[in-house]
């Protein structure tokens, strides 16, 4: 097999020589086309059809996002990967929404672009780890309960059910003392004063009980 054809498509020419070199320089990666803008960027990846792209979201012509529709409605295997200077997790659950495969930021070391290329070839979706992390943070916000252990969920369950400690004990074949003792934990992690506070914090995070 011959090496992964690269389409590098960014609106900054000394990005692109920087991106040009740096996988130049390494084996079983080939950059075959670069592109400006986005119209650019889809007569390029006709032209060329890379195996993947590395694609910038601000840039004139529609942007980013833009592009990787367009691309993708020409061609719905197309793996692209964005590289880009934003960092939040709206802006890769955006880019994945369109259909992106990975999304890079650009203050990341260079060797988490060369292993998200391998990885998005690899037909897996990738994640830079500034970003995994901002989709980790945003997702415990979100949802304060990601937190809590499997048995903590159980208890806390079952206290949404309306179970005391004592039957919650009963029921989960746990001393009385251990249901109190995660409890504690429980309002702890969930910064709740009091069991009918716990209860309103676990509704709002959308936490339902099982009937």
């Amino acid at each position: 097999m011959g090496p992964i054809r690269i389409l590098l498509v960014d609106d900054h020419p000394i990005v692109r020589e920087g991106y040009r070199r740096l996988l130049g320089r390494q084996p079983g990666l080939s950059v075959v086309a670069e592109a400006g803008d986005g119209e650019a960027a889809l007569a390029a990846f006709a032209e060329h059809r890379p195996d993947i792209v590395l694609m910038d979201l601000s840039m004139p012509g529609g942007g980013g996002f833009s592009a990787v529709e367009a691309i993708l409605a020409g061609d719905p295997q197309a793996r692209i990967l964005i590289v880009s200077m934003h960092q939040g997790a709206v802006f890769a659950q955006k880019a994945m929404a369109a259909g992106a495969r990975g999304f890079v930021s650009k203050s990341s070391p260079p060797d988490e672009l060369v292993r998200a290329i391998g990885t998005v070839m690899g037909g897996r979706r990738a994640l830079s780890t500034d970003v995994a992390q901002e989709f980790a943070r945003t997702m415990v916000e979100e949802d304060p309960t990601t937190g809590l252990t499997p048995r903590e969920r159980d208890i806390l369950l079952r206290l949404m059910r309306g179970m005391n400690g004592r039957a919650i004990a009963l029921d989960l074949n746990l001393s009385s003392k251990t249901v109190q003792n995660n409890l504690s934990q429980i309002r702890a992690k969930l910064g709740a004063s009091g069991d009918a506070d716990l209860v309103l914090k676990a509704q709002r995070a959308g936490l339902v009980p099982a009937l």
